[in-house]
């Protein structure tokens, strides 16, 4: 591997801004891919997992490649989401610190398209855009795509189902003599097939060394439960995590709602996002989740793309993703900048016969994850219950005579003793609580 950003031709410039972030050694995709795009005239493929470092890969000779003489747009970079968009922008930004010549523009949906219009109307070489709000631009005549010479498809898996009508309508807008960088984690038959529409006849391939960066770090495992036991199953988890930050996923936006009203009524730091709400209120949550006001975050898959938040210790699947693209961009949350992380899949007893399928798709290894026993969940329901009391904000419509009425009862008790009776009365309840259910169990199955 290059010592150097240097030895794979990054010019001065570009080589301050790397300096200036503490980007001193290329990872392996970097290594691979800038000498390609900034020394040959091909398209190019790229299969390299998320945390791999692609967007320094495509973004660095990108920007030395630019023509600030020039005054048209002459490379576009296609995003599925506009976190995504925004993460790359802001990316490119920092590395253009030291090139202030570069124009770069963010198009991204979900915020408003006038003041978008207004900078397209200033000198703009290189545009990040969500092939929607792209399409918009362009049937207003905003901007101007038809003299592009390059384009980047990052995260394509995304992109060629949920936005492909989209893309191809771009697609056939800008010339064909471009050059198309297409970045995507897994190579499934989609990809190949827009690989053949889209791309030339003569096209690089480079693959990231997943081995030792695409998975690194991450520890894989699987726990199996009964329906009725997985929302304390992973409770149990979460309370043995309590002060690091992880990311739940669930398949549909209404699971991502019910499970995250759970968390809230649990009083655990959480929020959720998926693509129904508004995107300043993604926008917000994002950000309490990047600084660290709230530890958990409950997401759809779409919704979670590009979120690179470092410091992100695992990863739970509450629902096993429909496709391996899906798991790989799940589990590429965690373990990123050479961290350690933890990818937990919940599954039911149907659903283990899936873990080979994916195993032997994205070549790893899951290790069962053994659930908590039976004991150590009614004791961490027991731990839930006492956060919910320490959490509760007092009531102020309560009359101080009845206060007084109350505390005249408890005057006489110690700490210790005031915990011991109310946790006997809570064992209590719960005792008949459990006795009650067992009882209607076999009520109905009688």
């Amino acid at each position: 591997m290059s010592n150097r950003f240097s030895d794979l031709g990054i010019n001065e410039q570009l080589q301050q801004s790397l300096t200036d972030l503490q980007m001193s050694v290329p990872t392996d995709i970097q290594e691979k891919a800038i000498p390609v795009v900034l020394n040959q005239k091909e398209d190019l493929v790229v299969l390299a997992k998320t945390g791999t470092g692609k967007t320094a890969a495509f973004g660095l000779p990108l920007l030395q490649l630019i023509a600030v003489e020039k005054t048209n747009v002459q490379g576009l970079i296609l995003a599925p989401t506009r976190e995504l968009g925004q993460q790359i922008y802001n990316n490119l930004v920092a590395f253009a610190a030291d090139s202030p010549n570069i124009s770069i523009a963010s198009l991204c949906g979900g915020i408003p398209i006038k003041p978008q219009i207004e900078r397209l109307k200033t000198t703009t070489h290189l545009v990040v855009a969500t092939p929607g709000r792209l399409v918009d631009l362009v049937k207003r005549g905003a901007i101007d795509i038809k003299n592009l010479e390059y384009l980047v498809l990052d995260e394509a898996d995304e992109m060629v189902s949920a936005l492909k009508e989209e893309v191809d309508v771009i697609i056939k807008g800008i010339p064909k003599s471009r050059r198309t960088l297409l970045f995507t984690a897994t190579l499934s038959g989609t990809i190949k097939q827009l690989v053949q529409n889209y791309m030339s006849k003569h096209v690089v391939h480079l693959e990231a060394d997943m081995e030792t960066l695409g998975h690194q770090g991450i520890d894989h495992q699987y726990v199996v439960v009964e329906p009725i036991e997985k929302l304390e199953v992973l409770l149990h988890f979460l309370n043995s995590k309590e002060g690091q930050r992880g990311i739940i996923f669930c398949k549909t936006k209404a699971a991502v709602n019910k499970l995250a009203k759970k968390l809230a009524i649990n009083k655990f730091s959480s929020g959720a996002i998926h693509g129904s709400l508004s995107q300043g209120i993604r926008d917000r949550i994002m950000g309490q989740f990047r600084e660290g006001y709230i530890d958990i975050l409950v997401a759809t898959d779409l919704a979670a793309r590009g979120i690179d938040v470092k410091d992100v210790s695992y990863v739970v699947n509450y629902h096993l993703p429909d496709t391996y693209d899906a798991y790989v961009h799940r589990s590429g949350r965690t373990a990123r900048a050479g961290a350690k992380g933890l990818s937990l899949t919940i599954l039911q007893k149907e659903e283990v016969e899936d873990i080979t399928d994916f195993e032997n798709e994205l070549g790893l290894v899951f290790n069962e994850f053994i659930k908590a026993d039976a004991q150590s969940i009614e004791e961490n329901n027991g731990l839930l219950w006492a956060k919910k009391i320490f959490k509760a904000k007092p009531n102020r419509e309560v009359s101080e005579d009845f206060k007084a009425k109350i505390k005249t009862i408890f005057h006489h008790l110690t700490k210790e003793e005031l915990v011991d009776k109310i946790l006997a009365n809570y064992l209590a309840q719960t005792s008949t609580e459990n006795l009650k259910s067992e009882a209607s169990k076999k009520t109905k199955t009688k």
